[in-house]
C-alpha cells in the first residue's frame, strides 16, 4: 500500500471515530446511559422515593389522608423511641432470632455444600431436596410448621407422648422463638445451600492435589484453602441472611401473633402494629429508620470482620 493510501484510511478512521462521539461524549456512553434510565428510573420512584418519604414522614404526626395537615414535630418520635419499652424488647426479640438463626443456617448449609459436593450417591436428588423448601412461600411454611408443631395433635407432640413429653412448641414464652427459628431454618437452608455450593466448586483442584503433596490433613486443608477461596460467597451468605432475619415478619405474624406475652414481637412485627393498629405512621418510621440504622452498622461490622482482609 502506498504512503497516500496509508494516510487516506488513518484520516478515513480518525473521521469515523470523529463520527461516533456528539461533543465531548461519545455515543457508547450515550448508549450505556440510554439503557441504564429505566432502571434508574424504577429505581427513584420504587426505591429513593419511599426512603426520603419515610424519613421525612418521621418528623411528623402523620395523616395518610390529608398529608398536607401533618403536624411537623420534629425529633419527637425519635426520643420517644428512646425511652419506649415495646420497642427495646422488641429489638431484642429480633436480636435473639438472629442469633438463633444465622450461626445455624450459615454452618448448616456449608456443612451440606461441602458434603454434597463430595462424590457421593444420589447427591443430584440431594440438591434437589435441600432446596425444595425454599420454593414455598412463607405463608405455605408457616402452616406446614403450626400443624407439625401442635400441641395436641401435631405428629411431633405425638411421638414425644410416646416418652410423656408433650411440649407447647408455640405457647411457651421459652419454646416460642426456638420453634420460629427452626420453621426458618428448615426453610432457607436451601437458598444458602447453593450458593455455598457453587462456590466450592469454584475452587480449583490442583489447590487440594498441591496440599496433598505438602502432606496436609483434611482439616489444614478446608482452613487454608477452602474457607480462604470462600470467603466472598460466605460474607455474602452472613450479610444477605443478617439483613433478611432482622427483617423477620411472616413467622411470628401467622404463627405466634407477636405472642405469648410478646416473646416472639419482632421489630417488623412491632412496627406493623404501630402503623396498622395504632395508626401512628410518622410513629412508625421511625421505627422504621431505627431498624435501617441497626442494619446498616449490622452489615458494616460483618464486612470488617469477615471481608476486612479479603484483598491483601
Amino acid at each position: 500500500m502506498s504512503i497516500r493510501n496509508r494516510l487516506g484510511s488513518i484520516t478515513k478512521s480518525s473521521d469515523s471515530g470523529r463520527a461516533q462521539s456528539i461533543g465531548p461524549i461519545s455515543r457508547e456512553t450515550i448508549a450505556g446511559i440510554s439503557w441504564t434510565i429505566p432502571y434508574l428510573a424504577a429505581f427513584s420512584v420504587f426505591l429513593l422515593w419511599p426512603l426520603f418519604l419515610g424519613l421525612w414522614m418521621s418528623f411528623h404526626n402523620w395523616d395518610p389522608l390529608f398529608p398536607s395537615e401533618s403536624e411537623w414535630i420534629g425529633l419527637q418520635n425519635y426520643v420517644e423511641l428512646m425511652s419506649d419499652p415495646a420497642l427495646w424488647s422488641s429489638l431484642w426479640n429480633t436480636f435473639y432470632f438472629v442469633v438463633l438463626t444465622v450461626p445455624t443456617i450459615v454452618v448448616l448449609s456449608l456443612f451440606l455444600a461441602l458434603g454434597v459436593y463430595r462424590e457421593v450417591r444420589g447427591k443430584r436428588l440431594l440438591r434437589t431436596i435441600f432446596f425444595s423448601p425454599y420454593v414455598l412461600t412463607i405463608a405455605v411454611v408457616a402452616f406446614v410448621w403450626m400443624e407439625l408443631l401442635g400441641t395436641n395433635f401435631g405428629p411431633l407432640n405425638y411421638y414425644l407422648g410416646f416418652i410423656g413429653l408433650m411440649p407447647e412448641w408455640l405457647t411457651s414464652t421459652g419454646l416460642a422463638m426456638p420453634s420460629l427459628a427452626v420453621t426458618t431454618v428448615w426453610w432457607l437452608l436451601g437458598f444458602n445451600f447453593i450458593i455455598l455450593l457453587a462456590s466450592r466448586q469454584g475452587v480449583p483442584e490442583r489447590l487440594y492435589e498441591a496440599a496433598r503433596l505438602d502432606g496436609a490433613s483434611s482439616w489444614r486443608a478446608f482452613k487454608d484453602i477452602t474457607l480462604p477461596q470462600m470467603r466472598n460467597a460466605i460474607l455474602f451468605v452472613v450479610i444477605i441472611q443478617f439483613i433478611y432475619q432482622f427483617q423477620v415478619f411472616g413467622q411470628p405474624y401467622i404463627m405466634t401473633q407477636g405472642g405469648p406475652a410478646n416473646s416472639t414481637r419482632t421489630i417488623v412485627y412491632y412496627l406493623y402494629q404501630v402503623a396498622f393498629n395504632q395508626h401512628s405512621y410518622g410513629y412508625a418510621a421511625a421505627i422504621g429508620y431505627v431498624l435501617f440504622a441497626v442494619l446498616v452498622g449490622v452489615s458494616l461490622v460483618n464486612y470488617y470482620v469477615i471481608g476486612g482482609d479479603s484483598n491483601e
